[in-house]
């Protein structure tokens, strides 16, 4: 009988992949373990083995479109063996055919939904981008109570999205008809991480008010912390670089202020115990990547530089795990890298708000009524306004310049 090849389970809340790569076509032989298709979830790329050995008896997801867990992918088995292309029924059944079939997963128990919408695909949000649905209105009858793509397709079928929708809709066909191309133009497919990154920002611009507020620190402090540390740091194969500093400050504002590490739901504003800060990664021409460093508020400058620098190089090398990428409660992006001066990021939801950090720039500035040159940054915050006011806002990034400023 033909051995299935199913969507494993890759990570609390990962209910769904895309098919990037399969390294085997139809007819090829494959040893048991060795890859066979590579898929992504929340751009981080994961490759899956052959459960068996054997012939590539057929393959029943394309590349670029989305699996579910539990999907039947490809079936292995003998030349002119019969296969069955049905659908496991339940992220159960995917568990004990993962462990039986393939061992390759551990049994996993999974929280109920909280009070948040939870983990939304990046399918579930374009449709409802696309339908102006409030996904805050949808009952989820997914794993824990999580919205899926059927879910979300009824509701609009029913009749209850917002009024004004279909004249929305009309406008935006619109503007994309204007979109036509020229002679000499040429068209370069978008990536299965340029969709996910397209269809991430437009949902949180939709989601929450955005307000950028903006300061200035002088890093003095920090500059002279590090020339005399840095050293000492290399001995224990560690490089000390500002954005260690960055996110110490963070944690210092988000203990000063945790109504900052939050979320809006309907019911109520929620706190969140753990401090997971997300670091905006650069992947060069293919987008950026939010690894989380877990418990930030545990970590010592050593600590947090370690783990800046080990995330950042498995990030580039794309070794990332896909737990690796959840359970962020905010969120550092250094645009500064590439000699901006200040930005206005976009939030990554459903947290409360995001630091841009620019470019240092010796700049001249008075101190104690007196002309000096100092390293200067430019500090960018962008806040949910449902969530923070102004003050709030402010007195949090006062608390990071503070710390950054006052460095020991």
């Amino acid at each position: 009988m033909a051995t299935k090849v199913l969507v494993p389970l890759l990570g609390e809340g990962v209910e769904e992949v895309t098919v990037t790569k399969w390294l085997k076509k139809e007819g090829d032989s494959v040893n048991e373990l060795e890859p066979l298709l590579e898929v992504n979830t929340d751009k981080v790329d994961t490759e899956i083995p052959a459960p068996a050995s054997g012939t590539v008896l057929k393959i029943m997801a394309e590349e670029g479109v989305p699996a579910k867990v539990g999907d039947v992918l490809a079936f292995i088995g003998q030349p002119g063996e019969s296969v069955e292309s049905r659908k496991v029924e339940s992220v159960a059944q995917v568990k004990s055919s993962v462990i039986s079939d393939q061992s390759l997963q551990t049994s996993k128990q999974y929280a109920p939904r909280s009070t948040d919408l939870g983990f939304i695909s990046p399918v579930v949000a374009k449709i409802a981008a696309e339908h102006g649905v409030n996904l805050q209105e949808v009952k989820g009858t997914g794993l824990g109570g999580r919205i899926t793509k059927n879910d979300v397709l009824a509701f609009v079928e029913s009749g209850k999205w917002k009024v004004g929708v279909k004249e929305e809709k009309a406008e935006s066909r619109m503007q994309a008809a204007v979109v036509a191309p020229m002679v000499g133009d040429e068209l370069i497919k978008h990536t299965v991480i340029r969709k996910q990154i397209a269809e991430h920002m437009v949902m949180s611009k939709h989601t929450s008010p955005h307000v950028l507020t903006v300061m200035e620190a002088d890093m003095s402090r920090v500059v002279k912390h590090r020339v005399a540390n840095k050293e000492i740091f290399a001995r224990d194969g560690v490089n000390l670089t500002f954005t260690a500093y960055f996110m110490m400050a963070i944690v210092a504002g988000l203990k000063a202020y945790p109504q900052v590490n939050s979320s809006w739901t309907d019911e109520g504003l929620l706190i969140h115990k753990a401090v997971n800060i997300g670091m905006a990664t650069s992947l060069g021409e293919e987008g950026l990547i939010v690894p989380v460093i877990k418990g930030a508020d545990n970590l010592s400058l050593l600590a947090m530089a370690r783990t800046v620098n080990d995330l950042a190089n498995r990030a580039r090398s794309k070794k990332l795990q896909p737990d690796e990428v959840k359970g962020g409660t905010f969120t550092l992006t250094n645009h500064g890298i590439s000699g901006s001066l200040f930005a206005f990021p976009v939030i990554n939801q459903p947290q409360c708000g995001i630091l841009g950090v620019g470019a240092m720039q010796k700049r001249v500035v008075v101190v104690d009524d007196a002309i000096a040159i100092r390293p200067m940054v430019y500090l960018s915050f962008v806040f949910d306004h449902r969530i923070l006011d102004g003050a709030s806002a402010d007195n949090f990034l006062m608390k990071v310049k503070e710390t950054l400023e006052n460095w020991a």
